[in-house]
């Protein structure tokens, strides 16, 4: 009985975080925000699917232990998609939400801001290489 309510919990809980983002991700707009941009309007409704279908698939294979044997070319494939689509995301919501103007008017920067851009993809993609790629580099309570 205890574990079925920690399941039934755990169920509810999962349930209405990924509810509440992907609510969040409607309300804002980024889906379309970001068909607008890559000129890919006429497939809102195939990327709104993608998402939810993947995160559907993603809880799935975390909750339910499923691993798929891949080769590790297939494997790199995915991890780049998945980074790219995080990437242009995160992006858009950046874009829709003024972010980057607001900073570079708050900090006084007149041009540039492609490049620092760039230079925050470049950094994020550094540490996410030595984090995967180094063994040990780094340890849990270090």
């Amino acid at each position: 009985m205890r574990s079925f309510l920690a399941g039934f919990l755990g169920l509810a809980s999962g349930v209405a975080i990924s509810g509440a983002v992907y609510a969040l991700i409607a309300a804002i707009g980024i889906v379309p925000h970001m068909a607008a941009k890559t000129k890919t309007s006429k497939h809102v409704k195939l990327y709104e699917e993608a998402i939810i279908w993947g995160g559907i698939f993603g809880a799935a294979t975390m909750v339910l232990d499923i691993t798929l044997p891949a080769v590790n070319l297939v494997a790199i494939a995915v991890g780049l998609a998945c980074g790219v689509f995080f990437g242009v995301l995160v992006m858009s919501l950046a874009e829709e939400l003024n972010v980057l103007p607001i900073m570079s008017k708050r900090l006084g920067v007149q041009g540039g801001v492609g490049l620092f851009v760039a230079s925050l993809a470049l950094g994020k993609l550094t540490g996410s290489l030595l984090y995967f790629i180094i063994t040990g580099f780094f340890t849990q309570g270090a």
